[in-house]
């Protein structure tokens, strides 16, 4: 018999590209992940995942009943929102995606302030960069994302909420704080680019384009944290978000590098797929997020 658990994981490896990125997506083992797909294809007779060295894709088959599968998880979500309608805001789920940045530095924020007001909504914060975010959102995994770019999609809608800066951030110890910078100060530098998919990584490229270093040196790191534990450790200079360094600037550990022309500035957006209705802890967490002028700053005291 086919189980809807058996569905989702099957989903979650097609998604993620193989068992092992299914795995940790699921907090699962791997043998274990693989043993309900190889479940769901006896139960169903036929091969729904081909393993490559590349990882995992869907066969043919497969492509159907993933198809099927989502259109199961769409009918329960809206299940879900009209029973959460019926009970109001009293109980209900709320699961709201970021892009890394955002979802590391901000939603945990808004997250709170939503808890604090309505108590009885259970929150889920996912994070990935833009790629992986706006796929949650045309594959009805989520409902709401904070995102730093405008997404390419034209089924999802974009509700700018304010803006952010970028800045050049160096070691601690760095030789180029004391003075305001061009960009031929930093042309021999290496630069330290956050992974392919992510908004803040497309941002940086354009800043140096801008900055006309077409063949400055880089280095990929994948996340913020990696980032900016590079750049603590010397191994180059970076653009990041300018929330994303409170506490390093803070503690001494980097310092915000002055030049001119100054990094660009970024919109961060509220993102919806267009048509699809919200419960109603989805809307009450868009009113929570229309009500922001600007990045709620945590209490930290900058040296």
């Amino acid at each position: 018999m086919i189980s809807l658990n058996q569905l989702e994981i099957f989903a979650a490896v097609v998604e993620c590209g193989g068992f092992s990125g299914a795995a940790k997506r699921l907090f699962m083992s791997q043998s274990s992940v693989s043993s309900h797909v190889r479940a769901l294809e006896n139960s169903l007779g036929v091969q729904l995942v081909q393993r490559t060295s590349r990882g995992a894709r869907a066969t043919y088959a497969g492509e159907v009943v993933l198809q099927h599968a989502r259109e199961v998880f769409s009918v329960l979500e809206s299940l879900e929102g009209q029973v959460a309608q019926l009970q109001g805001l009293k109980t209900g789920r709320l699961a709201v995606a970021g892009t890394t940045t955002l979802g590391t530095y901000l939603l945990p924020q808004l997250v709170a302030d939503f808890s604090t007001r309505v108590p009885g909504v259970d929150c889920q914060i996912r994070v990935g960069n833009e790629d992986v975010v706006e796929a949650w959102l045309l594959q009805n995994e989520v409902a709401l994302a904070l995102c730093a770019e405008e997404p390419k999609d034209e089924r999802l809608t974009t509700t700018p909420m304010f803006e952010e800066r970028l800045q050049l951030i160096g070691p601690a110890d760095c030789p180029l704080r004391s003075r305001v910078l061009n960009p031929a100060d930093i042309a021999d530098r290496r630069f330290i680019l956050r992974e392919v998919g992510s908004a803040t990584r497309r941002q940086q490229e354009a800043a140096l384009a801008a900055w006309n270093l077409p063949h400055v040196e880089r280095w990929e790191m994948w996340g913020p944290a990696t980032l900016k534990e590079s750049v603590c450790a010397g191994l180059g200079l970076s653009l990041i978000s300018e929330h994303a360094i409170t506490r390093e600037r803070a503690s001494g550990l980097l310092v915000v590098l002055a030049i001119e022309p100054p990094p660009p500035r970024r919109t961060v957006s509220l993102v919806t797929r267009a048509g699809r209705a919200l419960t109603p802890p989805e809307r009450a967490f868009v009113e929570l997020v229309g009500t922001l002028a600007k990045w709620p700053e945590p209490d930290v005291e900058l040296t």
